[in-house]
């Protein structure tokens, strides 16, 4: 398809994202999802699932079952099927048969030097598809899927298994933090997971981690605490702040304090920049820079600056 015409198709599309849902909308949408080009396909499903078309699944299903034909020609990266698949999650399609296919997808393309797997994200969408459609394999698959070579694909698992809100999970989870992963990415989506799913299970289990040898994982686990916004957490954040003098761990337990966005958190880290050492205030100063658009807690801020200045000047003269 010359550049042209595609970007003309691309235009035309563009303008649908905020027309009215006619019949002649969906009639055009319908005649896209059977366009040849992959970045049609998508501009289209992503449409489709942004407005929660419903009344398209057919015409999406059509379109993933073709780009499965030689996939790695008609839809190199995988961007309509990962589009289709999001777009039938997006509008509650229970497309199992789609969402099968695409979970176990491989697609390997050439890159300098060697292969890459374009998929990944592809099974990560239709985890998630699995997932929200209930399927009796959704289990089974995300548990092939936190074992993928790909890391997006592992944290994709570890995302659907938050997104299940099912319990009955965490113990797939708790499995795969205790065989470990070599990329500290996928343990953080456990650990916060594991916290949004059984919050009274899971929090001492995850608060082991922060004295991991690995800093990496340690990190992991201070940032998931902080993510998960639980009050229980504060305790553990700063009790762990507290007895370690790791500079670069306190850095990191100051910055999931000031994610917890709680009161208690707040009061702790303003009192750190009131009364404790200066690497330690100016640690907490930016864990809390992420307040500066807030007008209000950004003012207590500046205030406890104020009050730590005010001391150091009055400390000084004495």
């Amino acid at each position: 398809m010359k550049k042209s015409v595609l970007e003309d198709q691309l235009s035309a599309l563009h303008a649908l994202r905020t027309a009215p849902i006619t019949e002649d909308v969906l009639a055009q949408l319908r005649q896209a999802l059977t366009n040849h080009n992959s970045h049609v396909v998508a501009a289209a499903a992503e449409i489709a699932g942004e407005a929660e078309l419903a009344d398209l699944e057919p015409d999406l299903v059509s379109a993933f079952a073709a780009f499965m034909r030689n996939p790695a020609k008609t839809d190199p990266g995988c961007r309509a099927k990962t589009a289709i698949a999001n777009a039938l999650r997006a509008c509650e399609c229970p497309a199992e048969a789609v969402f099968l296919q695409g979970v176990r997808h491989v697609q390997m393309e050439p890159v300098w030097g060697g292969q890459v797997d374009t998929a990944a994200p592809l099974r990560g969408a239709c985890a998630l598809g699995l997932v929200g459609m209930r399927s009796r394999h959704a289990l089974l698959e995300l548990a092939h899927l936190l074992a993928d070579p790909e890391s997006d694909a592992r944290i994709a698992a570890a995302r659907a298994l938050a997104y299940s809100g099912d319990p009955a999970n965490v113990p797939l989870l708790y499995f795969k933090v205790l065989t470990g992963d070599d990329h500290a990415g996928v343990l953080y989506e456990c650990f916060l997971a594991l916290l949004k799913l059984d919050i009274e299970t899971s929090l001492s289990f995850v608060a082991g981690y922060l004295k991991n040898a690995d800093p990496a994982i340690a990190e992991s686990a201070a940032l998931a605490l902080g993510e998960s916004r639980q009050e229980s957490a504060f305790d553990v954040l700063r009790d762990a702040w507290e007895d370690t003098f790791d500079a670069e761990r306190r850095r990191t337990l100051l910055l999931a304090l000031a994610t917890l966005r709680s009161e208690p958190a707040l009061d702790y880290l303003l009192d750190i920049v009131r009364h404790e050492a200066r690497v330690h205030a100016d640690a907490a100063l930016q864990a809390l820079r992420m307040y500066q658009r807030d007008e209000t807690i950004w003012r207590r801020v500046e205030k406890a600056l104020a009050e730590r200045n005010q001391t150091t000047k009055v400390s000084s003269v004495i």
